[in-house]
């Protein structure tokens, strides 16, 4: 029997209730780990609240690293007793153990503890295909990244900085600026006290940036538009803020034949070969010393409800995991 944060409604995070459960044998293609850590993701309150609805009851969690206690028939790449971690469907990451698909688990390099591992492999995938996968970004090309002290956010301050590429962040505080800046922006913007799209075109000698990033949605949509230069590309990945309303396709037209994208980690990472592929990179990248993880934010799995309520009032910076 294993501990597991489950919710059996959507709604606030009081709606979590912890379990015992009991873990079985892996079947042909899957595994079976005891999890170490588990990291925490803005699309689990996306899961918990009803944005992206499921079958309920249900143990929430995309995130994880730990050890491999047992593996199933087919299963090539991971061996008992291996160091693994995962970022990948279907949730249940919020628990001491599970039996899971194999394919989109990654053996982890001895350089990199659980708890970083379980920190950084859905945001660091998600970094990796926003700069590598989604559109061409070259040397000295200008990117426009919002909430840059978040998980994803200083990961991406520091892939820009390993790369030569010009990343202008917007945060929400001086002390968040200050990080972002810290870990690779060439400067960042608080949008609470700042015009922040008057900002980006100042900064742009007013022709706007090439790509903009934006996970936060509702908020900050129209502006980024209006950050981007003709032919510009917007990667909406993310609603911290609330969906993104329905809006004229026009626009794009209008602004300068923008283009836009909304895309999905586990889309980028739904083959096995290719998931591999992009975990193995981003691991160079952080054994290099090019990435550094910075876990800010520990809760005990049983606190889980308050590790939601914390993330969801943007008290976090950095990566926030779920200790066991």
């Amino acid at each position: 029997m294993v501990k597991t944060a489950i919710i059996e409604a959507h709604g606030g995070p009081e709606q979590f209730k912890i379990v015992d459960l009991e873990v079985g044998e892996p079947g042909p293609g899957q595994i079976r780990i005891r999890h170490h850590a588990v990291g925490l993701n803005f699309i689990d309150c996306y899961q918990r609240s009803g944005l992206y609805p499921m079958e309920l009851p249900q143990a929430l969690g995309m995130e994880a690293a730990g050890v491999v206690e047992a593996v199933g028939e087919g299963v090539m790449h991971l061996s008992v007793g291996d160091r693994a971690a995962y970022a990948c469907t279907p949730p249940g990451a919020y628990t001491e153990a599970r039996v899971m698909p194999a394919a989109q688990v990654c053996p982890l390099p001895d350089e990199i503890s659980f708890e970083e591992g379980a920190a950084m492999m859905l945001k660091g995938l998600t970094t990796h295909y926003l700069f590598r996968r989604t559109t061409p970004i070259a040397k000295g090309d200008t990117v426009l990244f919002h909430a840059a002290a978040g998980g994803v956010g200083l990961i991406a301050c520091q892939w820009a900085r390993s790369e030569g590429i010009r990343l202008i962040a917007t945060a929400g505080s001086a002390e968040k600026c200050a990080l972002a800046v810290e870990n690779g922006a060439e400067v960042c913007i608080n949008y609470r006290t700042e015009d922040w799209v008057a900002k980006v075109r100042e900064l742009t000698g007013g022709k706007g940036v090439d790509v903009v990033m934006d996970s936060v949605g509702a908020d900050t949509f129209e502006g980024s538009l209006d950050c981007l230069k003709p032919l510009g590309f917007m990667i909406s990945f993310g609603n911290a803020s609330g969906p993104v309303p329905p809006f004229e396709l026009a626009k794009l037209a209008q602004k300068g034949s923008l283009k836009i994208t909304r895309p999905t980690l586990f889309a980028h990472i739904a083959d096995h070969a290719t998931c591999q592929q992009m975990a193995a990179e981003l691991f160079e990248k952080v054994t290099s010393g090019a990435i550094k993880i910075r876990i800010d934010q520990r809760f005990a799995l049983e606190d889980v409800a308050e590790a939601h309520r914390t993330l969801e009032a943007r008290k976090t910076t950095g990566q926030t995991v779920l200790t066991l």
